[in-house]
């Protein structure tokens, strides 16, 4: 990410925003209970209405949490880009909004209704979940602007995460799962589909 034209913008005194997104593929009979915290911290995100502290608070337990998940790692990739403006690092924040919820079930439904007759008894429990981890931040983080398919690699740029949400520079915050909800699947054939990016850890 780095470039000549970040070192001229750094000298001219401009800020720096770079804008990264981190896919993580979890698989096991294990992940399930990850879709409770995911959920959770996206009901706390709508009732915060954009107030960055407590998104961040949530980045922040998302990450510990995978982190802890860190024996159920399949695969992941990055993606990311570096702008002088915080114009065009909104519009790239939103591109990737965009392109996370369309992704195969990755828009939480929250129904008002606490008695459905016609839910089964018994949910089926989904063998994978995809987690998307979409930040803008100022100023240059090494850890988050490499390769992160090695799994070294993506636990330090988690932490690297946490540490932004406490240095108090993110700037947006994101966060994306597929299945959204408990009860959903994710198969095989609809991970490489949908989620064609991704490497093997």
């Amino acid at each position: 990410m780095n470039t000549i034209g970040d070192r001229f913008n750094q000298f001219t005194g401009k800020t720096r925003f770079a804008v990264c997104r981190v896919f993580i593929h979890l698989s096991g009979e294990e992940v399930a209970p990850l879709l409770g915290v995911l959920n959770s911290t996206a009901r706390d995100a709508i009732d915060a209405d954009g107030d960055l502290t407590v998104l961040g608070e949530g980045l922040v337990q998302v990450c510990n949490h995978l982190l802890q998940y860190d024996n159920y790692w399949q695969s992941a990739a990055n993606e990311g880009d570096v702008f002088w403006d915080e114009g065009e690092a909104g519009d790239y924040v939103d591109e990737l909004f965009t392109d996370s919820a369309e992704r195969y079930l990755s828009e939480p439904q929250y129904s008002n209704s606490v008695d459905d007759r016609n839910s089964p008894l018994s949910l089926p429990v989904t063998r994978n979940v995809v987690v998307m981890l979409t930040v803008a931040y100022e100023g240059e983080v090494p850890q988050l602007e490499t390769d992160l398919a090695d799994i070294s690699a993506l636990k330090q740029g988690l932490k690297a995460l946490i540490n932004l949400h406490y240095q108090q520079r993110l700037r947006a915050i994101q966060i994306h799962f597929s299945p959204a909800q408990l009860g959903d699947e994710l198969t095989n054939d609809q991970l490489l589909v949908n989620f064609s990016e991704l490497i093997p850890l």
